[in-house]
């Protein structure tokens, strides 16, 4: 077979358009700047003290809780927020950046993450506008409460395509106070409805008795939802008090209210949450799997809603983030909630739902904090960067001459390709950048120069052997390039291995450790080696110039082998 003839042009135009692309992506992105860790731009300090709550706070449950912070807020990226515990009852949590809004919205999220049956049907939390100024005690205010909420349909639980039972009709008013006139109402197609009204009695059912319950809530808990005003600023408002062993009255961010039946599933339960397509679908759904120990309890109520057309509620920090009915049981514990979810949703109940529930209940306390590092440390840094850059180079220069200014141009495509490749990642993975990172960076630096160093003395030994500089430049390639990867391979590794056991900002070093050793090959590949094949059809390299790097002073060599002679080969 016919050996390939190297073509470095088409390898250095598809290289460089590679690098245009990167930086195409970059712009998408609209920024030029990458986002700066705690230790060089300042940001938000959370401070988590557990609260005794009829258990005691253990070491165990501490460290579990932190856990879980650590998975919310480091779960989608490499985002370098820092949690640790202090003392035997609070979790500090350390996110770096100015607008962290959302991250700090997931570690506030503190309570049990809850599963209830809804009694009746949402109601909207606030009274409706009208003109009369004492509106019909009768008057059904609208099912959905805004304009969003009456767009969408009710999710639903179940494996695949079903019809869902219809939903449950208002409850009957057990005493004719105007108040109770006021609870919940009929929807808006009553031919959609059961042709009854659930049985409500002034005593209701057992508390103890979910299912039961949501069908005949009693007089006193329909008055107090009722009567119960959604707040109009959710963030000012004060915390819900969410009792696992009593109903709870409450809303959700679209302002519903919700009469909602005791726990009848904790989130402790819940062994895992994800999204995405079903197969066959083309909406967002989101998927759960429940532990074994809540299969059968789920399976019962899931049998009942759907005989019954009911709804179940999932409860977090006392709000309702969902609620769907039910198309068919799920007796396994592999559930499906499908609705009209957009990524976005799909993703935050999802997260909601994997990293919802804490062991403990916390007292939160949220502080701004400038950056601790930036003044000195960071300019210390990247002067530490910058000196150990220049000196790499002088060296090269110095030793290999004009082979030197190959391993410069080297350099700063690396450091062109990194840039690029750090603004894509922070727009991507949520990359953040700290100093550790940043050591990472450099001590990338070295490792690119030791693949320099392999080849080019690779070349010289073949020039030593008598070879022209055009014939050393492929076979010491040949040679060469098994030694970089290898001494790549045992970096990635190394920074695999380091990524995965550390933590902290010390995966931040492994990241970019690992992500640099990466570029370091595809420079190496791609940009080096069509150099070297360029330059070995100038004169200015394969005649032995003494500015070269090749000369025969600089090889070591003081005549030309009698085998160079015979091949008709030059130093």
């Amino acid at each position: 077979m016919a050996k390939k003839t190297p073509r470095p042009v088409r390898t250095l135009l598809v290289f460089g358009l590679t690098i245009v692309v990167l930086y195409g992506l970059a712009a998408l992105g609209q920024t030029w700047k990458p986002r700066l860790g705690l230790d060089l731009e300042g940001g938000t300090r959370i401070t988590l003290s557990a609260v005794p709550q009829g258990g005691a706070i253990t070491q165990t449950k501490l460290k579990q809780a932190a856990a879980i912070v650590d998975a919310r807020v480091n779960g989608s990226g490499v985002s370098e927020a820092e949690v640790s515990t202090q003392g035997d009852r609070n979790i500090i949590v350390e996110i770096p950046g100015k607008n962290a809004s959302s991250l700090v919205d997931s570690v506030k999220r503190t309570a049990q993450l809850r599963f209830r049956i809804v009694a009746g049907q949402p109601q909207p939390g606030t009274p409706p506008p009208s003109s009369s100024a004492n509106p019909s005690p009768s008057a059904s205010p609208s099912a959905n409460p805004s304009g969003k909420a009456k767009a969408k349909k009710t999710p639903q639980v179940g494996k695949g395509s079903a019809t869902p039972k219809p939903r449950p009709a208002p409850f009957a008013d057990p005493t004719p106070t105007p108040t109770a006139a006021a609870s919940p109402s009929a929807p808006a197609k009553p031919s959609q409805q059961p042709t009854q009204q659930p049985q409500v009695t002034a005593k209701g059912a057992s508390v103890d008795d979910p299912l039961a319950w949501a069908q005949n809530p009693g007089a006193e808990w329909l008055q107090k939802f009722a009567a119960y005003t959604c707040p109009t600023n959710t963030k000012a408002a004060p915390p819900v008090e969410d009792a696992a062993d009593q109903p709870l009255i409450t809303c959700d961010d679209n302002g519903a209210k919700f009469l909602l039946s005791k726990a009848v599933i904790e989130g402790t339960q819940l062994a895992s949450a994800s999204y995405g397509i079903p197969q066959g679908g083309v909406g967002f759904a989101v998927n759960l799997k429940l532990k074994s120990d809540a299969r059968k309890p789920f399976g019962e109520i899931t049998t009942a809603l759907q005989a019954n057309g009911g709804l179940f509620a999932i409860v977090l920090d006392g709000k309702v983030i969902s609620y769907a009915g039910v198309s068919q049981p799920i007796l396994d514990g592999n559930a499906q909630i499908t609705g009209d979810f957009s990524e976005s949703q799909a993703r935050s109940l999802a997260n909601s739902l994997k990293y919802g529930a804490l062991p403990l209940k916390f007292d939160t306390t949220t502080e701004t904090v400038g950056p601790s590092l930036a003044g000195n440390q960071l300019s210390a840094g990247i002067y530490a960067g910058v000196i150990g850059l220049a000196i790499v180079m002088l060296y090269c220069l110095l030793y290999y001459r004009g082979l030197g200014l190959v391993v410069i141009a080297s350099l700063v495509i690396a450091a062109v390709i990194t840039y690029g490749t750090v603004l894509v990642l922070s727009k991507t993975a949520n990359f953040t950048l700290t100093l550790p990172g940043i050591a990472g960076l450099i001590v990338a630096v070295g490792i690119t120069a030791d693949s320099f160093i392999v080849y080019f003395e690779r070349i010289r030994d073949e020039m030593r052997d008598g070879k022209s500089m055009r014939v050393a430049v492929e076979t010491g390639w040949a040679r060469a390039r098994n030694t970089c990867l290898a001494a790549d391979a045992v970096s990635i590794l190394a920074a695999v291995v380091l990524y995965i056991f550390a933590i902290g900002v010390v995966r931040g070093f492994a990241f970019t450790l690992g992500v640099s050793t990466l570029i370091d090959i595809a420079v190496f590949f791609f940009f080096t080696k069509p150099v070297m094949t360029l330059l070995a059809r100038r004169k200015f390299f394969n005649s032995g110039s003494r500015l070269s790097g090749l000369s025969r002073e600089t090889l070591g060599v003081d005549e030309v082998p009698e085998s160079a002679r015979l091949a008709g080969g030059r130093v």
